[in-house]
């Protein structure tokens, strides 16, 4: 298993990694290049939970994650040093606080209802494991709960010059399961391929200018690319704007 090389850090914010979306790109290129380089040569989907304990080494365990009333539910919990975790205990009624050992990725038994949710929930917590060694295996409570809110952020969910240091952090999570799941190698290539099947002759397509069109890249596009990555439409969808295959 390769390691992230982190060289810059905000000190006063936890050690927060200082990192551009493109060296997180290819942090995830070289990973997958190390894990199975078939990945970025022929679009597929990636197996996150062979990923999770055949290359990183850790366990996956499913639980109903506690979460307060009135906010948003937690999808998963990456655990860096051996903590207790508030989950819901279904049998007896209440909660519980099980002792979860330290390179543990929990995810909530509502992820694994839904496939893309889950292979993008299951790599994001990845991303956090390989970047914010340093934030949490030493500061905070020895572990990161991503909620529903922060594992769906899109790309004008809100203005970077406001960003918190956490914020950063599921940017960056983000970012990397993003990488991982669709890797540039082979996403750019399908989708190219894709659009010359749909008589699609240009590299994006302008939300609104032709009604043909915004089916393909509202529907059609991100339907497809699901269906071969394993993915949400949403999550299909964002892709395609940030690589600029659709523009509103």
């Amino acid at each position: 298993m390769i390691q992230m090389k982190i060289t810059r850090v905000d000190r006063e914010n936890d050690n927060t990694p200082i990192l551009s979306n493109r060296e997180i790109d290819e942090f995830a290129y070289a990973v997958l290049e190390d894990y199975d380089p078939d990945l970025l040569s022929e679009p597929g989907t990636i197996d996150y939970e062979h990923f999770i304990e055949s290359y990183l080494g850790m366990e996956i365990i499913y639980k109903d994650i506690y979460y307060k009333e009135n906010t948003p539910p937690i999808y998963g919990v990456t655990v860096f040093r051996d903590s207790t975790v508030k989950v819901f205990d279904r049998e007896n009624g209440g909660v519980a606080h099980p002792i979860i050992r330290a390179n543990t990725i929990i995810m909530d038994n509502v992820v694994i209802k839904n496939g893309g949710m889950a292979i993008f929930t299951g790599f994001h917590e990845c991303g956090h494991y390989f970047l914010h060694q340093g934030v949490y295996s030493i500061f905070r409570a020895g572990q990161v709960c991503c909620r529903k809110k922060s594992t769906e952020k899109s790309p004008n969910s809100f203005s970077q010059s406001g960003w918190t240091a956490e914020e950063w952090r599921e940017h960056q999570a983000n970012r990397f399961a993003e990488a991982i799941i669709m890797p540039n190698a082979t996403f750019i290539p399908f989708v190219m391929k894709v659009l010359r099947e749909y008589e699609v002759y240009k590299r994006s397509i302008l939300l609104g200018e032709n009604e043909d069109w915004d089916i393909v890249a509202r529907d059609l596009l991100p339907e497809r690319i699901s269906e071969v990555y394993g993915v949400s439409k949403q999550a299909a969808s964002v892709k395609l704007k940030k690589c600029g295959f659709v523009v509103r």
